[in-house]
């Protein structure tokens, strides 16, 4: 009577519920991993462009922005919008979100280019706080009057 059952492998006894559960999870985290590389990739894409570049370059020059959200400006978020280049033309029409140790703004850019020469028709800085609205191209219009 004293017969020995051969015990059955881990899995041969759980392979019903192991293989979907591991589907899924690999379906999942394959999902997680692809939008967190495009959401890189789109980020890159915007920092990279020079209406970006320039339009924080020139908030972080402003002394209204400066005296208002405070130093060092650095942003905030990923930017929103949309960034184009049709046969060399590049457009930029971006929403991108700063801040200082005092408060934070939104930075929205519309403009143009060829090459490394932009043309911008919207530059400004919003404020959060007080919906103060500062022109960063007022400089620009000055020196072409």
């Amino acid at each position: 009577m004293n017969e020995i059952t051969e015990e059955k492998s881990w899995w041969s006894r759980n392979w019903k519920w192991a293989v979907p559960t591991g589907g899924c999870l690999f379906i999942i985290i394959a999902f997680v991993v692809f939008a967190g590389t495009m959401m890189v990739g789109l980020s890159s894409l915007f920092e990279n462009s020079a209406a970006h570049t320039e339009s924080l370059e020139r908030a972080a020059a402003n002394n209204e922005v400066v005296a208002i959200l405070g130093e060092p400006i650095e942003t905030n978020g990923m930017p929103q919008g949309n960034v184009n280049n049709i046969n060399g033309l590049k457009t930029a029409f971006l929403n991108i979100p700063i801040k200082g140790p005092n408060g934070e703004a939104t930075v929205k850019v519309e403009g143009e280019g060829k090459g490394d020469n932009w043309t911008y028709q919207v530059m400004t800085v919003t404020i959060t706080e007080s919906n103060l609205v500062i022109d960063l191209l007022e400089n620009d219009k000055i020196l072409l009057d």
